[in-house]
């Protein structure tokens, strides 16, 4: 087992951050990061490389300017190990069209004296007004910078995709909720940084472990999938802990259409629709997905205000397509997106909070039915008890990680 004091202090963190959560306690972070040291692009030699296109370093960051980042819980910050140095990566990867586009990402390499692990984290949602949240900016309000940085200065080399839409990729939409594209770019991010690593001379185990919650949970579920039937040459995936993703497309579609209470995410899955339609090429008018006047509204902008009741969004001819299924090209791009009926080989634990009313708790424990019926032995739910989508991303932070610290 892999660092087993260090599990057993997550495990401890865990329990304290579940109790803080159950009492109200809001969990923040304070930044205090010293001023990044900027270098040019790097170009590769293409006879060396085949994804990595440059690199820049964004800076190098000490243990105590770490552990400052989560200064609201003290224990997480002593967790922290070794500095941390982080670069921009860029790379190329293939949009949902097939054309090679450069795309982006941060690698978060510790300072260390021994060879270690390859951890992909994967971001949740980022609108396109976010983009400044992307990974590869490494800004105080990303993912990347606060606990997942603490947790690569415990001896993690991270590797975190701004996916396509973000970063040097931009000024391309986000195929939001893509499982091939996400899985496609975080793949090739950790073939980036595989790459970087035998440039700069960064020692390596053979490790590989994979995290992300909500987009992230569900990008991280695309990318097991995709390494272990496709790419098990490559990479061979030591633990994965996906959280709070929407596994069962098809069915999550229905539960929206079917519902007749006021459901608060509407607005994104406005977006999946956007993307879906764009991607698979149905190019059906707004007017058959929503009634007027959203229609008119969101032609205009995707991201204008919707109402809660599917009833009052939604056309009824779409809401009949998708609970009857008999649009077949429609249908076809939900179950296309459908990743949670496979068999992994590597340990998996399934995090989700069981209050979750923006991804469901049952994309998770569908998963989970689905895979033990396969004969998937190495799979585990884990319920996150009366977490909703936003209380339970900091139980899972720290309960992912204690997963994979047992390997």
């Amino acid at each position: 087992m892999r660092f087993p004091k260090l599990a057993t202090r997550f495990a401890w963190l865990t329990g304290f951050l579940g109790i803080a959560l159950g009492a109200g306690t809001a969990v923040s972070c304070n930044s205090d990061s010293p001023t990044p040291t900027a270098t040019a692009e790097t170009p590769e030699t293409p006879a060396a490389t085949t994804h990595l296109v440059g690199s820049k370093l964004i800076g190098e960051y000490s243990t105590q300017a770490l552990a400052g980042r989560v200064s609201a819980v003290p224990l997480v910050g002593a967790l922290a190990k070794y500095p941390i140095k982080v670069y921009r990566l860029t790379y190329t990867t293939k949009n949902t069209d097939g054309q090679t586009v450069t795309a982006s990402g941060a690698l978060l390499v510790p300072t260390a004296p021994v060879a270690l692990p390859l951890l992909s984290y994967q971001h949740g949602t980022l609108r396109p007004s976010d983009e400044g949240r992307a990974p590869s900016y490494y800004s105080q309000s990303s993912e990347v910078y606060s606990a997942v940085s603490v947790l690569a200065s415990t001896g993690y080399i991270v590797a975190a995709p701004d996916y396509i839409g973000y970063g040097a990729s931009k000024n391309l939409p986000h195929p939001y909720e893509h499982a091939a594209s996400l899985a496609s770019a975080s793949l090739d991010m950790l073939r980036a940084a595989r790459e970087f690593c035998v440039q700069q001379k960064i020692q390596r185990n053979d490790q590989n472990f994979l995290v992300g919650y909500s987009e992230g949970g569900f990008a991280t579920m695309a990318l097991h999938k995709l390494i272990e039937e496709k790419n098990s040459q490559e990479f061979t995936v030591t633990a994965s802990a996906p959280g709070a993703g929407a596994y069962h497309k098809s069915a999550f579609a229905r539960y929206i259409l079917s519902n007749d209470q006021p459901l608060n995410f509407l607005s994104t899955y406005v977006w999946v629709l956007s993307t879906y339609d764009r991607v698979y090429k149905l190019n059906r008018p707004f007017s058959y997905y929503y009634k007027a006047p959203y229609a008119a509204q969101l032609q205009a902008n995707q991201f204008s205000t919707v109402p809660k009741l599917p009833s009052q969004l939604f056309t009824t001819t779409f809401r009949d397509a998708v609970l009857t299924g008999n649009d077949a090209p429609l249908a076809a791009t939900l179950t296309d997106n459908d990743i949670y009926d496979w068999k992994p080989t590597a340990p998996v634990a399934l995090f989700h909070g069981t209050a979750d009313d923006y991804v469901p708790f049952f994309n998770s424990e569908d998963a989970y039915k689905a895979m033990r019926a396969r004969g998937a032995t190495q799979v585990e739910l884990r319920p996150i008890e009366g977490g909703n989508h936003f209380s339970a991303a900091a139980v899972y932070t720290l309960a992912a990680y204690a997963f994979i610290a047992q390997y």
